[in-house]
């Protein structure tokens, strides 16, 4: 961890103040200060407008943000020559520009005043423990991002981006077997103005709502786990797609943990790649698959899923693979040959995680040389599942799987085996 400065205050470049929807007077007389002592000050034209109390204090200018504000935040950034101060909502390291701001300039030349974040704000008007509510961001992801954390007898706080946030995330609620959950929309926490309406979400019918607002959702329906193992019917697809029982434990190898990036080559149904992404939330997965239909269920998946913002498809491999960002993880279930398998492990970070899983005699053929080029683990997976016979009940047994699953210890585990 990088060590910062005793003195890193005063020598700090950029200075981000929070302000909550209780403006000018709700800041602290340091941040107040700063503000004081500004040239100019940047920020969305909502959270400049909280300063108007203010005004007669403030002798810089007040710069709102142009859009793309991600362009202009990065103009700002590097043409900065002095002290540069930017206004972020509540806490800004917390889904905030603060974070930013330092993963790109460094925590050494940021100074942050944070303000309360809409979270902790909101947890204290319901009396809901912060620390066991989950939380997701709808502000840069679609609202289908609730579904990755809805499950019966959960509590979540979802982030909303504008006024129609809380009815599409109703919608969702409805259509996915969670239409009795509790939806409370909290507007303006903090703030004069503030307000709270609660409703169950097959219900929701407020067409108003403000712009800035948190939605707290107690749901109520089925309980869905974050492991890996959906039932297969939870998926469309044509038949090409890695069963429950092997997804399990295929993702399990693929050990997902981190901000890390999966190739999944020869996608199918994505049920891989979307298992992976909801194993962490941190994660993320770019689809390899040719076939434009499956493309498309693949995508479906995905949004269906909640994690449609976090996977980003492509064609075919080995061609699809050359400008790709290096994984830390890869798994192949289809399309396996030893140039797809030869690229692959030769993009793949050091440290990183690939499993491959083989059906037919030739490619099974393929991952005993490699087991015995590259080591790792090599097993036969073998399910069977009670079908009837007749008038009575027999096992029936899937396709034996050959799985290879291994680490690549560093660059000179490259190969250029073909053969």
């Amino acid at each position: 961890m990088r060590s910062i400065p005793a003195d890193s205050a005063a020598a700090a470049r950029f200075v981000i103040v929070g302000i909550g929807a209780d403006g000018w007077r709700g800041l602290p007389d340091i941040a107040r200060d700063e503000l004081r002592g500004a040239e100019v000050i940047y920020g969305a034209p909502r959270q400049l407008a909280l300063l108007d109390d203010g005004a007669n204090e403030l002798t810089g200018a007040r710069e709102p943000w142009r859009s793309p504000m991600s362009e202009h935040l990065t103009e700002v950034l590097a043409n900065s020559t002095g002290r540069t101060h930017i206004l972020a909502s509540g806490d800004p390291m917390f889904h905030g520009v603060g974070a930013s701001v330092v993963a790109r300039v460094g925590a050494d030349r940021v100074q942050v005043f944070p303000a309360v974040s809409s979270a902790s704000l909101a947890c204290a008007r319901l009396g809901w423990d912060l620390a066991t509510t989950r939380i997701v961001s709808a502000v840069t992801a679609d609202p289908e991002v609730v579904l990755t954390e809805a499950t019966g007898g959960g509590r979540l706080l979802v982030l909303s981006r504008d006024a129609t946030t809380p009815a599409a995330v109703a919608d969702l609620l409805v259509h996915n077997g969670f239409g009795a959950s509790t939806l409370t929309v909290l507007e303006q926490l903090g703030g004069p103005d503030e307000r709270i309406h609660s409703s169950s979400a097959e219900s929701w019918g407020r067409p108003a709502v403000d712009p800035l607002n948190i939605v707290a959702v107690e749901c109520v329906g089925p309980r869905r786990s974050r492991m890996p193992g959906r039932e297969d019917d939870t998926y469309a697809h044509d038949g090409q797609i890695t069963k429950s029982t092997i997804r399990a434990v295929t993702v399990a190898a693929l050990e997902p943990a981190g901000p890390q990036l999966l190739w999944d080559i020869g996608s199918g149904s994505g049920s891989v790649a979307i298992e992976w992404l909801l194993a962490d939330e941190r994660g993320r997965a770019i689809s390899f698959e040719q076939n434009a239909d499956r493309a498309e269920r693949l995508t479906g998946n995905a949004r269906r899923h909640g994690v449609g913002h976090r996977l980003s498809l492509r064609g075919a491999a080995p061609h699809a693979l050359a400008d790709a960002s290096s994984p830390d993880a890869v798994f192949i279930g289809g399309g396996l040959d030893d140039e797809v398998l030869t690229a692959a492990w030769n993009a793949l970070r050091p440290s990183g995680r690939i499993v491959v899983n083989a059906v037919t005699v030739e490619n099974q053929e393929i991952l005993v040389r490699w087991h015995a080029e590259r080591g790792g683990t090599l097993r036969r997976l073998s399910v069977e599942t009670v079908a009837p016979l007749g008038t009575m009940t027999t096992w029936r047994p899937a396709l034996p799987i050959i799985q290879w699953a291994a680490t690549k210890d560093g660059p000179a585990q490259e190969t250029g085996l073909t053969s």
